[in-house]
């Protein structure tokens, strides 16, 4: 879906556990910038959906990498092998964990194991690419981003540090087109704007705290990995509500 010029929001279903994401696709003359790798085995999804927005996959100059969860990493290394020359971006205290030099903070070899046997239902050539993205999910990190940073990419990229899903949680703030890109941070649900996940937030308050860092951002249009995209007037009232609101030492 299309949010604002050459902002488009892909929409990736992952059957295998009936969940949908939603990375994002950045592009300008010069650049072609997604936020985000999807599940592994979802590269011909990203592909088509690309190509309809009018981006081969085969131009992206960079991923952006908003932290270590495998749902954001799986699909990377498919990516990767078709264009080899995309530069990896992701914020250093989430940097060891994609590396696969520390295991990821949520998943255990008990959810590897639950994978593979859902894989065994799919068709060969699928089961052996979506396994490869599970059990070898580490990309590489070209280079780290740091909290405040503007990438001169698209009109410009701000990077927002917002730890507490992950360390190395970032929110990428889209300067010409006033899109925030929230990765796990906050998400749409029922149509929405609400906070992290709970369950799969392991320190709650340090990601909510990180919701009052956005203050400082015009916001029109918020993009969250889960949900998708979510807009209106209200949108900079609904961020700081859901930083005061959820915030357990206020």
């Amino acid at each position: 879906m299309l949010i604002a010029p050459r902002v488009e929001v892909l929409d990736l279903k992952m059957d295998l556990f009936g969940s949908v994401v939603h990375p994002t696709l950045v592009w300008d003359e010069s650049e072609a910038v997604l936020i985000d790798a999807g599940y592994p085995g979802l590269l011909e999804q990203l592909r088509e959906q690309a190509e309809r927005a009018g981006v081969s996959a085969e131009r992206l100059t960079r991923l952006i990498i908003t932290h270590q969860d495998i749902d954001h990493i799986g699909g990377a290394n498919a990516i990767l092998a078709l264009n080899p020359q995309i530069e990896v971006l992701a914020h250093a205290d989430d940097r060891p964990y994609i590396l696969g030099e520390i295991p990821l903070i949520k998943f255990s070899p008990e959810r590897l194991a639950q994978v593979t046997e859902l894989t065994s239902k799919l068709p060969e050539a699928r089961r052996r690419e979506t396994l490869e993205g599970f059990t070898h999910p580490n990309p590489r990190v070209d280079r780290t981003i740091a909290d405040g940073e503007t990438l001169p990419y698209c009109g410009g990229i701000v990077v927002i540090h917002t730890p507490g899903h992950t360390p190395g949680h970032v929110m990428l703030y889209l300067e010409s087109s006033k899109v925030l890109v929230a990765g796990d941070g906050m998400n749409v649900s029922d149509g929405h704007l609400t906070g992290p996940n709970v369950q799969m937030t392991p320190d709650l308050g340090q990601a909510t705290r990180s919701l009052k860092r956005l203050a400082t951002y015009d916001v029109e249009t918020v993009v969250c990995y889960h949900g998708g995209a979510y807009s209106g007037r209200d949108v900079n009232a609904r961020i700081a509500e859901l930083g005061s609101a959820l915030d357990p030492v206020g």
